[in-house]
Formats: C-alpha cells, sequence, structure tokens
C-alpha cells in the first residue's frame, strides 16, 4: 500500500495546513481589539541650548515621560517598539523628526512606565532654525506580533517651544 514515507509526507502537510490555518486566524483576531494608549510628557528643563562650532543648533531636555500603553498588548503581541520624537517645520522641510527617547516593552506588565530622563539622542539641527521654535512631541509604537503583519501608531502632544536666546 503506502510506504512509511508517504504517510509522514501526509502527516506533515496536514500539520503545516493546520498550522498555517491558526496563524492566520491568529492574525485576523488582532483586528478586533481597539488600544486606547495614554501618553504625557512633561519638559521639565532645558539643559543646554547652543549653536555649535559648524553653526547647527543642539539642545538637551530633560524629561517625564508618562505612558500606559497596556491596551496595545493581547495574547498575539511579542512585544512593542516605542519612541518619542521632537518634530518641527523648518524653511527647508515641511516635517523633521528627531528621536529623543526609544525603548523595547517586552510584556504588558512594563506597558505602564514613567521614565524621568534626558533625551537619549542627540536634538540637531542643521542650521540656526531652533531659537523661539514651535516643536510637538509625538510618541509613536510599532506593535510586533508573534505572527501576522506588524502595525504602527502614534500620539501627538504639542505646545512646546524652545527658547528665542542660546544657553
Amino acid at each position: 500500500m503506502h510506504s512509511f514515507g508517504y504517510r509522514a509526507n501526509a502527516l506533515l502537510t496536514l500539520a503545516v495546513t493546520i498550522l498555517a490555518f491558526m496563524c492566520g486566524i491568529a492574525s485576523f483576531s488582532d483586528n478586533f481589539n481597539t488600544p486606547i494608549p495614554t501618553t504625557e510628557v512633561q519638559v521639565l528643563n532645558i539643559n543646554w541650548f547652543q549653536k555649535k562650532p559648524d553653526g547647527d543648533d543642539e539642545v538637551s531636555l530633560t524629561l517625564n515621560i508618562s505612558a500606559d500603553l497596556q491596551s496595545l498588548f493581547t495574547w498575539n503581541t511579542k512585544q512593542v517598539f516605542v519612541f518619542l520624537a521632537a518634530e518641527y517645520e523648518t524653511p527647508k522641510n515641511a516635517l523633521n523628526q528627531i528621536s529623543l527617547w526609544d525603548g523595547i516593552i517586552p510584556t504588558k506588565e512594563h506597558a505602564k512606565f514613567l521614565i524621568h530622563t534626558t533625551n537619549k539622542y542627540r536634538f540637531v539641527d542643521q542650521g540656526s532654525n531652533l531659537r523661539g521654535k514651535a516643536f510637538n512631541l509625538t510618541l509613536h509604537w510599532h506593535v510586533m506580533p508573534k505572527t501576522g503583519k506588524m502595525s504602527a501608531n502614534k500620539l501627538v502632544m504639542t505646545g512646546y517651544r524652545l527658547p528665542e536666546t542660546y544657553r
């Protein structure tokens, strides 16, 4: 009748088909999750605001980053990559985006946090465009699932302004 090889092939094919079907259902089930994350960012201090020797502006900020991203986690979520960016306009570019801080949230238990930090990455503008500049702080996140497509979203916080003079 059928040899051992034929039977093993049939069993393996059935197992892979069932696994693919279950992964598809898992990915589809994430569409029913409506996350409602909250965040608040406070600029506690402008540590320095200077013009570098090459003419570029540089800023160092002390920040309080508070967020509750627990609603992003489902049973299909592996981790969430989150980063805080400063966004502003200049005459040359409609959108300048500078990452100030980032992190990986591995579990739902770590998704509610309060961090007191200075900007992890340099806040530098090519030119003298930052004096008196209004900017937004935007918290971006990328949800990395165990199976299915990655999703991304953001929360924009407005009303921040840099000083008119260097410090």
